[in-house]
């Protein structure tokens, strides 16, 4: 996980927390596994899976057509959407359709960069979401920012950030696990705890924790 996504995966006091982490160690006590989190940058997160330098990407990886062709995914483990974000006081960008040629922040390598290009050749990339929000805070930087709807609004809550949605979601993204093609018993290991957590009751708890509801439902 890139340790850069809260609240799905962060650094607190410089342990590495959040609804990832613990659906992690939920899913390796399952699997009778010892779970060692990591962090990687983003962009590079894919080939170092590649090269073993961890086993599983467990940080809210969407599943895209492209990505299958380089990795197994999990069955889904949440969904979410892909809001837009502008500062609270923004009155000219109302829809969608007003992205068009404005400055837009995303996380660099993610489907939201893929989106945000569809609009804008203003594009601004980060290594983190949260960064991206607050440079909408900053005068003449950016209009608007593309993120995952729960970490935009978490990042609202608990920091008060003066920022705003735009509309409905545009588009839903399936997060799930990536596993190397190779390590099909792990990802059969990984499906059956993932289902098992869901059961018991163990998801929704985790999910209680940070979101107040269950955002498999």
């Amino acid at each position: 996980m890139s340790g850069l996504y809260p609240p799905f995966n962060y650094q607190d006091n410089g342990k590495l927390v959040g609804f990832d982490v613990e659906i992690g160690y939920a899913l390796a006590e399952k699997m009778g596994m010892e779970p060692k989190p990591v962090t990687n940058p983003w962009q590079t997160i894919l080939a170092a899976l590649k090269a073993d330098k961890f086993d599983a990407i467990l940080g809210s990886m969407a599943i895209t057509e492209e990505r299958l062709k380089e990795v197994n995914f999990s069955d889904p483990y949440y969904k979410s959407g892909a809001q837009v974000f502008v500062h609270a006081d923004n009155g000219e960008i109302q829809s969608v359709n007003d992205l068009h040629g404005k400055k837009i922040g995303v996380v660099v390598a993610s489907t939201f960069e893929d989106i945000a290009r569809e609009y804008t050749e203003e594009v601004t990339t980060y290594d983190s979401d949260v960064t991206a929000l607050q440079d909408l805070l900053v005068k003449g930087r950016l209009d608007a920012v593309i993120t995952e709807q729960l970490v935009g609004m978490y990042a609202i809550n608990q920091n008060d950030l003066a920022i705003k949605t735009v509309g409905d979601p545009l588009y839903i993204d399936q997060m799930g696990i990536a596993i190397k093609k190779e390590q099909t018993e792990l990802l059969e290991k990984v499906n059956a705890a993932l289902a098992e957590i869901i059961a018991d009751g163990t998801y929704a708890e985790i999910s209680e924790k940070y979101f107040g509801e269950n955002i498999y439902d």
